[in-house]
């Protein structure tokens, strides 16, 4: 997929500052560039996220990671962003304040997207705080999506699961039965970054620093970009026109 402007306008629905980055920077920043509306929604400021608290405390964690996500959406070219009032990450396991499940019915209502991405039932990684954004993001669209629009559920390609999940277990990053898997022709969205675009993923990602510096040290630059080169989606729900 390379024509974006057929998604419309779009809102993406995230747990954490960076997930967003991970599965959507490149569209977002071609999509932006289109001239099409992108609204990007994070529930929490990981504020539980810290991997140094000698370098990064827990508690300046929240004002840490926000600085980082603003820095990475700018690169991308993306100027509408809300974070979510009320859920605070904690840890993996943990659910988040369900004051998030009203307020993101209400921007899908106020802004009424053509696209909805977000994770899965699974959350992707399999975290607690995935899987209650996807709920509450179905259930909103469900209830408040204009006719047409689409939702759209983050998910990975057999050729990902095989070659780079195996090499991500040392950072714990996916529970077992994660991430989802979908064929290429089952998709809905099939996006792949070119080497322009890929650079400018790199860098937005890269401004990430509290969370990626073990992966840059692992796989350097050139590993992370192959990885995070596809975007992929598959249609979870469409309200009828």
């Amino acid at each position: 997929m390379r024509d974006v402007s057929s998604l419309g306008t779009i809102v993406g629905v995230w747990a954490h500052p960076d997930d967003d980055i991970f599965l959507a920077a490149g569209l977002m920043a071609s999509a932006v560039a289109a001239g099409n509306r992108v609204v990007d929604v994070t529930a929490t400021r990981g504020e539980g996220g810290s991997m140094d608290e000698d370098r990064w405390p827990s508690e300046t964690m929240g004002e840490v990671r926000t600085g980082e996500l603003l820095r990475s959406l700018e690169i991308l070219g993306v100027r509408e962003h809300r974070f979510l009032a009320g859920p605070v990450d904690v840890d993996m396991e943990s659910h988040l304040d369900e004051a998030g499940a009203a307020q993101v019915r209400t921007i899908i209502e106020e802004v009424q997207p053509d696209t909805v991405l977000t994770f899965g039932p699974d959350g992707m990684t399999g975290h607690q705080g995935h899987k209650d954004v996807s709920r509450w993001t179905t259930e909103a669209f469900e209830a408040v999506g204009k006719p047409g629009s689409r939702l759209y559920y983050a998910t990975q390609s057999p050729e990902f699961v095989a070659e780079v999940v195996p090499s991500l277990v040392q950072f714990d990053i996916f529970l077992p039965g994660t991430p989802p898997m979908t064929p290429h022709e089952e998709m809905g969205i099939d996006f792949t970054c070119d080497d322009e675009l890929l650079d400018r993923k790199v860098e937005s990602l890269t401004a990430h620093e509290s969370q990626i510096e073990g992966l840059l040290e692992v796989f350097g630059r050139e590993g992370l970009r192959r990885f995070i080169r596809d975007e992929s989606y598959r249609e979870a729900s469409r309200k009828e026109a």
